[in-house]
């Protein structure tokens, strides 16, 4: 069972406990969410696998004991197959993040995280990519500019490129619909 360290509301270390008893108590945990994107002006997103929905680029929970910036490093080797190094990384802001919600078996899953929220330039090729087909389903690229815009109008349709598990690149509508809105 994975085991995260917990913190009180105002960020100090008080402990550790496994991953799910964080979700079922509500208890404050961190998190480091990438985000890739490139000279031309564009933002990388995952599509996740568990809800078809659009993401950080890469994201997931410190495990307890676990560094910030290693977190970073093993968050994008472990879902799109990447190594960068988090030293190259810029760290835009720590968010306290909440939210609650009901899952399908009607009990609740209650997030309390400080998201470590990272930005870096990704110079590679697009088809360097290897998702974990467990997480992860395409990465879809997106002009920033045009995703804000959707953003701020909740509503509409945008171009993009799509990179598939087989490492094809599709250019392709993409609807405000398919992001996974009001998360970090």
């Amino acid at each position: 069972m994975e085991k995260l360290d917990i913190y009180n509301e105002n960020g100090e270390f008080i402990g550790t406990e496994e991953r799910d008893v964080v979700h079922e108590k509500g208890l404050w945990h961190k998190t480091v969410h990438c985000w890739l994107y490139d000279k031309e002006g564009n933002v990388f997103f995952q599509k996740r696998k568990d809800r078809g929905t659009l993401y950080t680029t890469a994201s997931g929970h410190l495990s307890a004991g676990e560094s910030v910036t290693e977190a970073f490093q093993r968050e994008i080797k472990e879902e799109i197959g990447l190594n960068i190094d988090a030293n190259d990384a810029t760290l835009v802001n720590v968010v306290p993040f909440k939210l609650d919600r009901v899952k399908s078996d009607g009990s609740i899953f209650k997030d309390r995280a400080f998201a470590n929220v990272y930005v870096d330039l990704y110079e590679g090729n697009y088809q360097d990519f290897t998702m974990d087909p467990n997480e992860v389903t395409a990465i879809v690229i997106v002009n920033a500019k045009d995703t804000l815009e959707l953003f701020q109008k909740e509503n509409g349709i945008i171009e993009g490129k799509e990179i598939t598990l087989e490492n094809e690149i599709i250019e392709r509508n993409i609807d405000f619909k398919e992001f996974l809105v009001g998360l970090v």
